[in-house]
């Protein structure tokens, strides 16, 4: 089996002689065993232990024996401690998926400390058939189906060419002691039950379901590449910046696909990109998540990434200037000289008409103004749509309001009527706007 892991490793490139391997030892048969293969190749291994804390005496327990066994194999050791449940709670994400960021994280600091070659981590083949059919049961697109990779940039698998049961003869015939996570006994998880309950069954219909099911990953994988270089193709055809031009994505051969493999990478799941791509033209729907939405209007669809253009209600000074999202406002007090500036990008208010100080904000729903050269107040949704704003454009839309909360100046668009300069205006306030 050591041959056949050694010839793996040649195979797929994951390591040259005499690398230092940074091995993630859990404590159980298949890190155990991990470790051992890669010390009797004659690499320099050190190791890393997570204890989760989630538990109790069993993490402990598995801590104190990888302790005892690097001591005696003369193994370098790290043991690091995380608040698993702390993190998740703050990242609001599940304590496996915290698990998962904390230890990976952890193993990337260790590995560029020690400018070790790889981290190796103890995947087999059975782990590799669990996450196909995983991610078959959530929905996933092409990328899902091609199971576990050897080599994910610095973090190597070694053992993906091993079945469990492999690794267990291993383990027993070398008489190399382990310890068994108890939590993997029960179908309390997802992955458990696929583990415990559905491989089994599928063992009655096909013996060698976990051979089957990884050859099919790899020759997945096999096309992926294919698949990658087209979608490539495709990508610089109908994407420019955060804008997807919808009449060249509807030539491509797969519009969908495409469009997946877009907003995938950015946390969109397989029915928000169909819904998206299904719905009528023109109507402004939307997808979003908490760190990016994504908005179809006529002819393309607009990425806009959450957060940073959405401003509470802010102050501004009697004159000078105020920077507020990459443009400059400068407020000018002047005597009206009869000049009024043919520009949006500049406001001229009577002065006297103002209720002091002036705000500026995002709009709200129901926003209402008169603008200047209309009849009659229009809302600002209303009148942003018939100027063909984009949803993206509505939302970073601002407006300057006076002390009263009246709005006087749709930025960037047309003032308020009200307070617009006249026949008796003697002072004006001038709002000028400009990219900084």
């Amino acid at each position: 089996m050591i041959k056949k892991v050694a010839q793996y490793i040649k195979k797929e490139g994951l390591l040259t002689e005499n690398d230092t391997v940074i091995v993630a030892l859990s404590g159980g048969a298949d890190s155990v065993a991990l470790l051992h293969i890669l010390l009797h190749l004659g690499y320099r291994c050190m190791a890393v232990h997570c204890n989760f804390h989630l538990r109790g005496n069993e993490s402990m327990r598995d801590e104190e024996f990888v302790r005892s066994l690097c001591k005696s194999l003369n193994v370098p050791l790290e043991v690091v401690d995380f608040d698993t449940e702390e993190y998740a709670k703050e990242k609001a994400i599940s304590i496996e998926m915290a698990a998962r960021e904390l230890r990976y994280a952890y193993f990337e600091e260790k590995r560029n400390k020690e400018k070790a070659a790889a981290i190796a981590v103890a995947h087999h083949k059975d782990d590799c058939a669990e996450t196909m059919l995983l991610n078959m049961i959530r929905g996933t697109g092409i990328k899902g189906l091609h199971g576990i990779l050897p080599k994910n940039g610095y973090i190597i698998r070694p053992l993906l060419c091993l079945e469990r049961s492999e690794i267990l003869d291993f383990m027993t015939e070398k008489s190399y002691d382990y310890m068994t996570d108890s939590t993997n006994l029960k179908p309390d998880y997802k992955r458990n039950k696929v583990r415990l309950e559905i491989i089994p069954l599928l063992k009655e219909l096909n013996p060698s379901i976990t051979d089957t099911l990884c050859r099919t990953a790899n020759n997945i994988l096999q096309a992926e590449r294919v698949y990658d270089r087209e979608i490539g193709k495709g990508l610089e055809k109908v994407k420019e910046g955060n804008r997807i031009d919808l009449s060249k994505l509807s030539e491509e051969i797969s519009p969908q696909a495409l469009l997946h493999e877009i907003l995938s990478p950015l946390g969109f799941n397989s029915t928000q990109v169909y819904n998206l791509y299904t719905s009528a033209e023109g109507n402004g729907s939307l997808i979003e998540n908490s760190n990016w939405m994504a908005i179809k209007e006529r002819y393309e669809i607009i990425i806009h990434k959450k957060g940073g253009d959405v401003r509470t209600e802010e102050l501004l000074p009697k004159e000078g200037s105020i920077v507020v999202d990459g443009y400059t406002l400068h407020i000018e007090e002047t005597v009206f000289n009869g000049e009024i500036p043919k520009s949006a990008d500049t406001a001229s208010l009577d002065l006297e008409t103002l209720q002091m100080p002036l705000r500026i904000r995002n709009i709200k729903a129901g926003d209402r103004f008169i603008p200047f050269g209309m009849r009659g107040s229009k809302l600002i949704s209303d009148y942003l749509t018939d100027r063909k704003r984009t949803l993206i454009e509505k939302q970073k839309q601002l407006v300057v309001t006076d002390n009263s909360g009246n709005i006087v100046w749709l930025v960037g668009e047309r003032p308020a009527a009200p307070y617009c300069v006249g026949k008796k205006t003697k002072k004006l306030l001038r709002l000028k706007w400009q990219r900084s």
